[in-house]
């Protein structure tokens, strides 16, 4: 399978699009973003930080997805 390479833009708009669909679920990341050193590095794709939460945001996240993976 081939690698896609992402431009920051798409990156970006990855990552923005996943804030939104959390928060129609009513979960925050605060520290959700685009991870910059994943540009500089030689692997070639960017990655999308998905940063710390708490235990709570943790649960709620995790209920959401096995709700979603149960449809």
């Amino acid at each position: 399978m081939p690698i896609h390479h992402f431009t920051p833009d798409d990156v970006h708009d990855s990552a923005e699009e996943l804030r939104t669909a959390l928060k129609d679920n009513g979960i925050t990341l605060p520290s959700l973003g685009i991870d910059l050193p994943g540009f500089a590095g030689s692997y070639g794709v960017p990655l999308v930080a998905l940063g710390n939460c708490n235990a709570a945001t943790a649960r709620q996240l995790t209920e959401v997805l096995r709700k979603a993976a149960s449809r």
